[in-house]
């Protein structure tokens, strides 16, 4: 079954940038000594945030899930990843803080946010 195409993709990386990204991954696998389950989610997560952005990702884990993930592959996500992106807009919890307005209420948890690690078909 083929996809569907999506007008909301990102352009291509560059060359520098995919270095740059599987430099972070080899390091991280090449470092690590834990549970494999680990390094793979935090990998994942790094992989998606490139895509979505670092407000998704705070949105959709906690904050102690996002500094074990950090720590894994050595990196600040708020530096390491863009704030946000057209493909932001996936995440159910993303468009809910842009129309509530308040992106660091909801992070820290004083606003509920339901359905927040759901993204939608567009």
């Amino acid at each position: 079954m083929a996809r569907r195409q999506s007008g909301k993709r990102l352009p291509p990386i560059t060359a520098e940038e995919a270095k740059r990204l599987i430099d972070v991954i080899d390091e991280a696998v090449y470092g690590f000594k834990g549970n494999v389950d680990h390094l793979e989610a935090a990998v994942g997560m790094l992989l998606v945030g490139r895509l979505v952005g670092w407000k998704v990702l705070l949105l959709i884990h906690n904050k102690r899930t996002i500094r074990k993930y950090e720590e894994i592959l050595g990196i600040d996500v708020r530096k390491f990843l863009p704030e946000e992106t057209k493909v932001s807009e996936k995440s159910l919890a993303y468009r809910a803080v842009q129309a509530l307005g308040n992106f660091w209420k909801a992070v820290s948890g004083d606003v509920s946010i339901p359905d927040r690690r759901e993204f939608s078909k567009d």
